[in-house]
């Protein structure tokens, strides 16, 4: 049997085109960036090139693109800059936060680094605004305000714009955990109020293990990773060539494509919310997946039974890859902060389903079918 991947807000396959983009600087093409002889200098102008399209696409200036080795990277860097290097004394976050932002924020509250405060949600498990109007208002110290633009398990979508608002008139610094938006919506930076995002190619058809943070021309910040002059003295390591060429390759086709694809996917997202209404009795959605949340994402609960607690298990029998909440916890099944904080529900199971422009409505049937029969 064909294997049916619905986990595609875990991670995305290479894009044939991105792969070929790639295939150069994996075999001809491998000069140290750093190397002052032409081959290197070679090495080195096309990640500027990779650099110039990445800042474009984003409407940003190059100076403000980073390239890192993923999400988890971006997010530390930022978060930790922000407390050490720009003097933010007091963390506002959310408890629905990815683990790259929460363990990031834990981990300096408990060195005694920083205050830590979360912002209350709603039920719908977007962000109170008004609350963290409140925190800011409150606040003594200089405040790091770090919430992601979507959410990685439910898809809610924060508004960026009243957020960005809202710290800029208490003087705080804004960081958006935005791996999940990257690729998947239009940007520009230059009208956004944000200090920091963050990228990941892999979850839009690029390869594993790089990513971007972008450092708004503003900020100043002191590197991470300390050692070599690369990424203009911000990251030291030799670059990671072929994954800088692809991470730009597949912005550009997502870019590209974007007008058909979301639309395509969006469709895909509410056929299969209306056939598992249809089909399966005592079904819940969580999130707010008809209003402002990726069209990518949708997070299922199932009335808990016997059969539906071995859920995912057996759609992996039957070939049909999707996530518990989060793939990021899914092999030690702890289950998902993400849900525990919106949805603390013991008698559901939760399943997410994430698409991609490979999936298919004849796949949904298959899945809905599969799903009749194992609940």
């Amino acid at each position: 049997m064909e294997r049916i991947y619905l986990d595609n807000a875990a991670t995305t396959p290479l894009d044939p085109a991105v792969l070929e983009a790639m295939m150069p600087y994996l075999t001809n093409h491998f000069g140290n960036p750093s190397s002052i002889y032409s081959y290197g200098r070679e090495s080195r102008m096309a990640i500027e090139t990779a650099r110039k399209s990445v800042a474009k696409i984003l409407n940003a200036h190059p100076a403000e693109i980073f390239f890192t080795s993923g999400g988890t990277e971006s997010s530390n860097t930022a978060i930790t800059a922000a407390v050490r290097d720009l003097g933010c004394r007091h963390i506002i976050s959310s408890a629905i936060e990815h683990h790259a932002t929460t363990h990031t924020v834990d981990y300096l509250h408990r060195n005694g680094e920083a205050a830590l405060s979360y912002v209350k949600l709603l039920p719908s498990g977007h962000i109170d605004l008004d609350d963290l109007a409140i925190l800011l208002a409150e606040s003594k110290e200089k405040c790091l305000v770090t919430l992601m633009h979507a959410n990685n398990e439910i898809g809610n979508i924060l508004d960026i714009h009243a957020v960005g608002e809202l710290c800029k008139k208490y003087h705080a610094i804004f960081h958006s955990d935005t791996v999940q938006t990257v690729g998947h919506f239009p940007f520009d930076l230059r009208n956004t109020p944000v200090h920091f995002i963050t990228g990941a190619g892999h979850k839009f058809h690029g390869p594993k293990g790089v990513g971007i943070l972008y450092i708004n021309e503003n900020v100043k910040i002191k590197p991470f990773v300390h050692g070599g002059s690369q990424e203009r003295n911000m990251r030291a390591g030799t670059e990671n060539l072929y994954g800088i060429i692809g991470f730009a390759k597949a912005l550009e086709i997502a870019t590209a494509q974007y007008e058909t694809e979301s639309a395509y996917i969006h469709n895909l997202k509410m056929y299969m919310m209306e056939q598992l209404t249809k089909h399966i009795p005592g079904i819940a959605f969580n999130g707010d997946p008809l209003g402002k949340s990726l069209y990518a994402v949708l997070s299922v609960s199932f009335p808990k039974t016997e059969k539906s607690e071995m859920i995912l298990f057996n759609l992996d029998i039957n070939h049909i890859c999707a996530s518990g909440g989060s793939a990021c916890t899914s092999g030690a099944d702890q289950g998902s902060h993400v849900i525990r904080a919106i949805n603390n529900n013991p008698n559901q199971v939760t399943v997410r389903f994430s698409f991609s422009k490979h999936n298919t409505k004849t796949e949904i049937d298959t899945v809905i079918e599969k799903l009749k029969e194992l609940i």
